[in-house]
């Protein structure tokens, strides 16, 4: 070992020895790479296993985030509509979310988050960006009942905007529709006249839309006209309304008449 060393004389026999010596190495080394690669993969299995369930519980964040900010864009729509409304009016306005719709056959009805200890008061008017939807029924302290236009027991006095001809509108058999009560058989109404508030009684706004007539039929025999109008305001579907005007304590449930019956 010492003559190699100085000398380098069996460098020959080593090189035929690692000839021989090679295959013995492969082999024994085998099972570590094996192993060594096997771990490798596991665990980089293991690691896009995890960064897999990381992106796809991101992307269900995401996916939620984007839904609300569809729903608060289209929130603040309505809000904007509201207050592009409200801009018009001459009176006092508060802005209500609505709580729940109760619609059947001989109800029809809706609650807001808006009560007495925010100056809410019966018979105040309900619109919304599209138009009027109805009036207070109930107040508590907290939340009101508001009686939907399309409500059986509600009556509003509107006219004509084109002729100027005054009728009452009353809830229909749909709970999308109104009808146009006591208008003579050669009145002048034609489908697509704009129905408003006639601002009798004081307690609607004169002016403000109700609904687009869309059906004027006669039947034989009877004096007055069929006449179906559907509502400007979305009715049964708004998410937020318009209380509109101060509290006129001579307009209490006791005039009603000419509006709710």
């Amino acid at each position: 070992m010492s003559i190699d060393h100085a000398h380098d004389h069996l460098s020959a026999i080593r090189s035929a020895l690692s000839v021989v010596v090679y295959p013995v190495q492969y082999v024994v080394s085998l099972p570590v790479d094996y192993g060594s690669a096997m771990v490798e993969n596991l665990s980089s299995r293991a690691h896009l296993v995890a960064e897999n369930e990381r992106l796809r519980t991101e992307n269900q964040l995401l996916s939620a985030k984007n839904q609300r900010y569809s729903a608060l864009e289209s929130e603040n729509q309505r809000l904007r509509q509201l207050l592009d409304s409200s801009s018009a009016l001459s009176q006092d306005v508060v802005v209500a979310d609505v709580l729940a719709i109760e619609t059947t056959p001989s109800k029809r009805q809706i609650v807001i988050d808006k009560g007495s200890n925010q100056g809410v008061f019966v018979g105040q008017p309900m619109l919304d960006a599209n138009g009027v939807i109805g009036q207070v029924a109930e107040v508590g302290p907290f939340s009101s009942t508001g009686l939907l236009i399309t409500d059986p027991r509600h009556a509003l006095p509107v006219l004509i905007n084109r002729s100027g001809l005054r009728a009452i509108a009353v809830g229909g058999d749909s709970p999308d529709e109104l009808t146009l009560s006591f208008v003579a058989i050669n009145a002048d109404v034609k489908k697509g006249d704009l129905v408003v508030t006639s601002g009798l009684e004081r307690r609607f706004p004169a002016g403000y839309p109700v609904g687009k007539i869309v059906d004027v039929s006669v039947k034989p025999g009877d004096p007055f006209a069929t006449i179906v109008v559907q509502p400007s305001a979305k009715v049964g579907h708004s998410r937020e309304v318009m209380l509109v005007g101060p509290r006129v304590e001579s307009l209490g449930l006791d005039r009603i008449s000419a509006v709710e019956r």
